[in-house]
């Protein structure tokens, strides 16, 4: 899938302002990323939030690392701008309007790059990767959670019955994403899939949240102007084969959890396949609390 660059930004800024309102998965989702940032061996100088959105996590992580300089960046100005609001006088953090395919940010400068699903709206990972690994210290930690290939599949099997133009975006499965890392040379990435369920009444309810985050179909490749009424009407009848109740459809959700850390400048890519580790959050615990055994 190729992505509209322009279109995600435009998406975003046109969501900022409701997005903390309608976001009740992603809250969730970034609030167990940052349960894992606490699992490990930090003392950061330097924390960026990729894809920040209106800050919520850049504040959560300035709280948690009050001494860290805290940088919040997302390609939406209006996000950022909404971000500011939750800036304390007493621990603020920096917020910076950039693409995370190309950071602002010093050779070797960061110690933590965390990203709550950001990833999903980048189509080349080797080259995003790539510039993660530019920006981190050696031995600095990546953390990033994104959306997988099982997430929305009812609404894509939906839209199916209407044509066959992508109405909902594609995502990289976890082997893509730690073939990726891989690539990039990372060290030791552990990856582990969540899946979580949420109701709506309908599918119109559904495609209305996803309009108020601002997460809009950004395919090149996607039908062009308004969907009509009847196409629209009969995907909203294909959805009823997921109703769950009365009154409930449900949407899946499929979440990549990652974490790797970044090699030294010496430490060659690798090949596509090597050395992934698929483990369970509590699996990640132990390997942290007793780093010398596998």
């Amino acid at each position: 899938m190729s992505l509209d660059v322009r279109r995600i930004a435009v998406s975003f800024a046109g969501a900022a302002k409701r997005y903390d309102q309608a976001a009740r998965l992603q809250h969730q989702v970034e609030s167990e990323l940052l349960e894992r940032v606490a699992e490990l061996p930090l003392a950061p100088s330097l924390i960026l939030d990729l894809g920040a959105g209106p800050g919520r996590a850049a504040a959560a992580l300035k709280q948690r690392f009050s001494k860290s300089e805290v940088i919040a960046i997302d390609i939406a100005l209006p996000m950022l701008r909404e971000a500011r609001k939750r800036q304390g006088w007493f621990r603020p953090f920096r917020c910076v309007n950039a693409d995370v395919r190309h950071l602002p940010i010093a050779d070797g400068s960061c110690d933590l790059l965390f990203s709550s699903l950001c990833l999903q709206w980048i189509d080349d990972l080797p080259a995003l990767f790539a510039e993660f690994r530019r920006v981190l210290k050696p031995g600095g930690w990546l953390l990033f959670s994104s959306f997988g290939p099982d997430s929305l599949r009812e609404l894509r099997a939906a839209w199916a019955t209407v044509d066959e133009r992508p109405h909902v975006n594609v995502f990289l499965d976890m082997h893509d994403v730690g073939d990726a890392l891989i690539s990039q040379g990372f060290k030791d990435p552990m990856l582990d899939v969540e899946r979580y369920t949420l109701p709506y009444s309908s599918a119109l309810d559904l495609m209305r949240e996803l309009k108020a985050i601002g997460a809009h179909n950004v395919d090149q490749d996607r039908a062009r102007g308004l969907t009509g009424r009847r196409a629209l009407d009969r995907v909203i009848a294909a959805y009823e084969a997921y109703r769950i109740s009365d009154d409930a459809v449900a949407a899946s959700y499929e979440i990549i959890f990652a974490q790797a850390q970044a090699p030294s400048g010496e430490q060659p890519r690798r090949q596509h396949g090597q050395d992934i580790a698929q483990v369970s959050l509590a699996t990640m615990r132990e390997l942290i609390r007793k780093p010398g055994q596998k």
